[in-house]
């Protein structure tokens, strides 16, 4: 028996619908020109655009240049939360989250996959919640059906592919919890 190779050409998606083409070309534009740009470094504006594209978002939130936001209106961002210079939520389901978070420099939120045990390539998604009070540190990367439960904290370039208990810090690839996260006043 000859082994089964990937065969892309067979690779079909059309149930995956993430919205109307018109909508989803006019926030193409706007988040090259006003997101994943420097040219607009003003946290307001990008929040009005969120909204403007059915994001929910809340108060005091802090978005840094050259972030990149694949759906707004698959997006829900608390209060208070800092996404840093080149966040990536490529979001192609539901990512929520929390207030008092913190997604550092490089931060990679990913809800798509693919079953590579199929030959035809599937497409998987699955949602990301992030809870209050969660710190995704830079180059951290948090994968599809991922929760990080309130405050935890993700450290420089690890990879979470399982849910992160709370008030626990978690490090390397796979991350695995390193100790408990205690926050003093």
């Amino acid at each position: 028996m000859g082994i089964v190779q990937v065969r892309l050409d067979t690779y079909d998606n059309r149930w995956f619908n993430p919205g109307n083409p018109v909508k989803r070309i006019l926030w193409y534009y706007t988040n090259a020109i006003f997101f994943h740009s420097y040219l607009f470094p003003i946290s307001g504006i990008k929040v009005a655009l969120l909204k403007l594209f059915g994001a929910k978002v809340g108060k005091g939130v802090v978005i840094k240049p050259n972030v990149n936001i694949k759906y707004p209106w698959f997006l829900s961002i608390g209060d208070y939360t800092w996404m840093g210079e080149k966040v990536w939520i490529d979001n192609l389901c539901e990512v929520r989250i929390g207030s008092h978070c913190c997604l550092s420099q490089e931060s990679y939120l990913l809800t798509g996959n693919h079953n590579y045990k199929k030959s035809t390539f599937d497409l998987i998604t699955q949602s990301i919640i992030l809870e209050d009070g969660v710190w995704i540190g830079a180059k951290a990367v948090v994968a599809p059906g991922v929760v990080c439960h309130q405050n935890a904290l993700l450290t420089v370039c690890s990879v979470a592919s399982q849910s992160l208990d709370a008030n626990s810090i978690y490090s390397g690839n796979p991350a695995v919890k390193i100790r408990e996260r205690i926050i003093k006043s």
